[in-house]
């Protein structure tokens, strides 16, 4: 009877996945070309491109996301960023305080009228949040509320490979039509894809006929999204795109922002930044842990033999 508990289970765990496939699924993330840096058992951040990781979060990103995890004075830790030896204490800095004073935020304490006015952020200060609560973020976003920063390549499934691939998966601009058609005696406007053209999927095939997908009102389509597609798929339901709809519209153009090193701003090198910036921001101590990992590793390997060697000696003379 257990035995067959256990089976019913797991034909039912099947018939569920079976389900979430058919639905649909999101395309698996990819890393860019070359890899991450950071990945492997001796792996560090590529401590340029986190600095200019971090210019595309502040230029781009946070007019919506939050990092509320994240103070100022951790961009000049040990490991961060903008780490400078000459100042083991990140709140004594310079440039930290310099970029944690372009932030303006609201005094914790009323002025002598009982106000509290703005003041420029100072290293202590935890990341500047675009808006006051949930509520007013959910108002500016259309219902939608962006989800914080924070730890976000911790928290989907691919981590840094997950935002890279987010944010430059969306359709070519001229995938986009523009339609009008008649619905129910009104006149619908409608705006579709037309998959043939999207390049960056590379999945569509003549054979399968035409294949468009209606884009909802104020959403957008993404193929690392997770999501359904069929119920907008204007063609062989068997061949829908992976992938889903969400608020967030393409936010990377070329040349958006201007990098100080002179590095060209092109939709990919932000991606990658950013993505790096963010896996550093949700696992700052990884050079640190890996160094002491990796001294681990080689103790326990000597140790081994040392052991190893030991008992030999110890146990020569005794029949086994």
């Amino acid at each position: 009877m257990k035995n067959f508990r256990i089976l019913a289970a797991a034909v039912a765990g099947l018939a569920f996945a079976g389900l979430a496939h058919a639905a649909g699924g999101a395309k698996h993330p990819h890393a860019p070309e070359g890899g991450w840096p950071f990945e492997g058992p001796t792996g560090q951040y590529d401590m340029a491109s986190v600095q200019r990781g971090y210019a595309v979060y502040k230029q781009v990103c946070s007019s919506c996301h939050s990092m509320k995890l994240l103070s100022y004075r951790n961009l000049g830790e040990e490991g961060g960023p903008f780490y400078d030896p000459a100042y083991p204490n990140p709140n004594d800095n310079p440039y930290v305080k310099a970029l944690a004073a372009e932030n303006e935020i609201v005094s914790p304490t009323p002025n002598d009228t009982g106000e509290f006015e703005l003041r420029p952020a100072t290293p202590a200060d935890a990341f500047r949040s675009p808006f006051p609560n949930e509520a007013a973020a959910r108002a500016a976003n259309g219902g939608a509320l962006p989800p914080d920063l924070s730890v976000i390549t911790k928290a989907r499934h691919g981590g840094a490979s997950y935002v890279y691939s987010l944010l430059t998966g969306y359709p070519e601009f001229d995938s986009y039509e523009d339609r009008i058609i008649e619905e129910n005696g009104e006149t619908v406007y409608q705006t579709v894809i037309d998959m043939a053209k999207f390049e960056k999927l590379g999945e569509y095939k003549p054979h399968h006929g035409p294949a468009y997908l209606i884009q909802p009102a104020a959403q957008y389509y993404n193929p690392y999204m997770a999501g359904d597609t069929k119920p907008n798929y204007l063609g062989d339901p068997r061949h829908a795109p992976p992938g889903g709809f969400l608020a967030m519209g393409p936010q990377l153009t070329d040349g958006r922002i201007e990098y100080t090193d002179g590095t060209p701003a092109t939709v990919d090198q932000m991606a990658k930044d950013v993505a790096q910036f963010l896996a550093w921001a949700g696992d700052p101590k990884l050079k640190a842990r890996n160094e002491v990992g990796m001294a681990t590793m080689i103790y326990l390997f000597i140790l081994t033999i040392l052991l190893w060697f030991s008992y030999k000696q110890i146990w020569r003379k005794v029949e086994h």
